[in-house]
């Protein structure tokens, strides 16, 4: 049985969940308000899950992540000057300003592809799981998908090639109902995704993606197992979004009291009054930091705006290997 996170951990994966919530806040305070015009695919819902995750990661672990993975992305790390100046089209940003809100990578903090293609994670993780392998570094690799993705045929692809060569990988499934505007049980035919482990040999457990105990014990035990060479775990997270599939989607389809349940029952502030009852944090202690992360997202915004875009010179570069003399 994997023991509960420690206090200073809990406050460690609250910062990441505030973080999270902010940014989405500030995200799309920012598109409202014209000052950047982009794409962009809300977390809202979603934050226990990677910041669950990245607490049992090393900084040197990996990660894949999917275009909406904006919350993936800061659980692990990214810097938010990078991150906004990408967002932004800025040379600064993590890929120079010419990937763009789908495309964020930074390999410094181990988020080695955002891809905008569904189902790609899995495959990309699988080959970072085996560059980890032959080179012995005992790093872990976690593919973040959607459950619109495990109907994608290298969802299954990937799942027995890691179960066959016991790669290093975590696949973590957050299920949030919808795959882009149509509903989990129209899509697909199994009741639980977690279940489809069995048919490739390895453990399949799901939990509640809203409960960071639970996500937390249930990845421990993941990459535990993933790091000692015991191979791969498929991990279905439970979750709701909270906003249509983009940015202006004006989410019709989505049925209006299940939305409002889900958004009664935020995993973000009832997490911080757990922490504040549980005497891990003061109301006061949780103001000061959830104050700093505003603060931290002002200066990432103002740092992008005030980048300057790439030149045109950047088109031919990192397009093929430069020759070295």
């Amino acid at each position: 049985m994997t023991k509960r996170p420690d206090a200073a951990t809990q406050l460690a994966i609250y910062r990441r969940m505030a973080l999270i919530k902010a940014n989405d806040e500030r995200s799309r305070k920012v598109i409202m308000t014209g000052r950047l015009v982009m794409p962009y695919y809300s977390p809202r819902g979603q934050e226990v899950i990677p910041s669950a995750v990245s607490a049992n990661l090393d900084d040197s672990d990996y990660i894949c992540t999917i275009y909406r993975g904006t919350h993936d992305m800061l659980a692990k790390g990214v810097p938010l000057k990078d991150l906004w100046a990408e967002l932004a089209g800025r040379v600064t940003g993590t890929c120079k300003g010419k990937g763009g809100p789908m495309h964020i990578t930074h390999p410094k903090s181990g988020v080695m592809v955002t891809t905008g293609i569904v189902g790609s994670s899995m495959p990309i993780a699988n080959g970072l799981a085996w560059s980890s392998q032959l080179k012995g570094d005992g790093r872990v690799t976690v593919a973040y998908f959607g459950d619109g993705a495990s109907n994608i045929g290298a969802f299954h692809e990937a799942l027995n090639m890691a179960s066959v060569w016991k790669l290093p990988v975590v696949f973590v499934c957050q299920n949030n109902e919808w795959g882009e505007h149509t509903a989990y049980r129209k899509a697909t035919a199994a009741a639980r995704i977690a279940d489809r482990a069995a048919a490739y040999a390895m453990p399949g457990v799901r939990v509640d993606g809203n409960d960071v105990f639970e996500t937390y014990a249930a990845a421990r035990e993941a990459v535990d197992r993933a790091r000692a060479g015991g191979g791969p775990t498929l991990i279905e997270a439970m979750t709701y979004r909270f906003h249509g599939h983009i940015f202006g989607d004006a989410d019709a389809y989505m049925d209006p009291a299940r939305k409002a349940a889900a958004i009664a029952a935020d995993p973000v502030p009832r997490f911080r009054a757990h922490l504040i009852a549980e005497g891990h944090a003061s109301e006061e202690e949780l103001a000061a930091m959830e104050a700093r992360i505003e603060a931290e997202i002002d200066e990432a915004v103002e740092h992008a705006l005030a980048s300057d875009f790439p030149d045109v010179a950047e088109l031919r570069r990192d397009v093929f290997a430069m020759e070295i003399a």
